[in-house]
């Protein structure tokens, strides 16, 4: 007998994203406006917590829910900057990044054969962790018309009304598109009109440049039916630490719980006392990290006008999503790295709704950036 993957593991791709990493890794004088991660390094105090935990010897398993003063830290946070409101003790779990929240939801809310709307294009994982759970996708396609917004009239042709959840990630990877509150309440109305549970993950909330961020949680009868998802990878440049959280009724955080302790147990320790610091001393740092990110944003945002590539005005995490001026974006990407050495996604790697663009993140020096566009701008001439 030899090992075959089950059908639900056999019927999902290989990422589209780890294909163009895999090719970048092969050549030398590359700029990489590929990967989806902070150029920044994490915060030193948080750094340096983490060392100091382990010096201390603090490498033991804690709560499955996570540190009870890492939970209360996060309550204060999410009040402080979201205004969210929820208990350490019944309604925060710490999990091993935002995405080990999103697979616990999935697993431990919807039963096999319930079906999720997925605003798309998404990132990744949304899909094949639907697939895994043995859930059924409803693809919801946001419009660069839009502005690639989630709207009613999406939400209502695609047939998410018939959905048992609905999952949207803004600010939005790939897209970076955000939603301003009164466009998060129409969302919000169409969602109790039609019984939907929310997975909101707003891991790029604390990288919104034109607006604030209303997490929908906030607006009236959404707190009870939606679970938010946020942790340290973007907006403090912890991803090597897999530090998330979720946040959501009792009895969400419960069930999903029941999952995590059997499976991942505890999130990382050491992570857990390097966020604690981040969230006590790492938050001005946070602030020069989108100032920076902002100022690159309106520079790639500029110089994609001027070479006449259209691009709407993208208002949130580190992406931009220009139209691809090839018939094949996936044909474009390859033969940009190739030729001129510069990484980029094409949109179809988050889902056919990101057909006929291209993924380009900012999240790298404004030097390499210059040099990135000036490559580009060669290649389109």
């Amino acid at each position: 007998m030899t090992f075959e993957p089950a059908d639900r593991v056999d019927s999902v791709p290989p990422s589209g994203i780890r294909r163009f990493f895999e090719l970048a890794e092969e050549m030398d004088d590359i700029i990489s406006l590929g990967v989806g991660e902070p150029d920044f390094s994490a915060p030193w105090a948080a750094r340096e917590a983490a060392i100091a935990s382990l010096e201390r010897g603090q490498t033991s398993y804690t709560a499955n829910r996570g540190k009870r003063a890492l939970r209360e830290r996060i309550a204060d946070y999410e009040a402080a900057t979201h205004n969210l409101q929820y208990d350490p003790d019944e309604e925060i779990l710490v999990t091993a990044g935002a995405s080990e929240g999103l697979d616990l939801a999935f697993r431990a809310l919807l039963n096999p054969g319930d079906s999720i709307a997925i605003a798309q294009p998404c990132y990744v994982s949304y899909v094949p962790g639907a697939t895994f759970a043995g859930i059924d996708v409803i693809d919801v396609p946001t419009r660069a018309e839009d502005e690639f917004k989630l709207t009613r009239e999406v939400l209502e042709s695609s047939g998410a009304a018939e959905a048992d959840a609905l999952v949207y990630c803004y600010p939005n990877n790939p897209t970076g598109a955000t939603m301003t509150a009164e466009e998060m309440a129409s969302v919000a109305a169409f969602c109790r009109e039609n019984d939907l549970l929310v997975f909101a993950d707003e891991i790029y909330a604390d990288l919104t440049y034109e607006h604030d961020h209303t997490s929908i949680a906030t607006l009236p009868g959404m707190r009870e039916r939606t679970v938010v998802f946020n942790g340290f990878s973007k907006a403090f440049a912890m991803t090597g630490f897999r530090l998330g959280y979720a946040m959501a009724p009792p009895e969400a955080i419960e069930a999903m719980n029941r999952i995590h302790q059997y499976s991942m147990l505890s999130a990382p320790t050491t992570a857990q006392h390097a966020a604690m610091e981040a969230l006590d001393n790492c938050r001005d740092e946070v602030t020069e990290m989108a100032a920076q990110y902002d100022r690159r944003r309106k520079y790639v945002l500029t110089r994609f006008e001027e070479m006449g590539l259209d691009c709407f005005p993208a208002a949130g995490a580190f992406y931009a999503f220009p139209e691809c001026p090839w018939d094949d974006a996936g044909e474009f990407a390859e033969s940009l790295l190739q030729e001129k050495r510069v990484a980029v996604v094409p949109g179809t790697a988050f889902g056919e709704g990101g057909s006929g663009h291209l993924r380009v993140s900012y999240a790298t020096g404004l030097d390499d950036l210059k040099e990135a566009m000036a490559r580009i701008e060669s290649f389109l001439n």
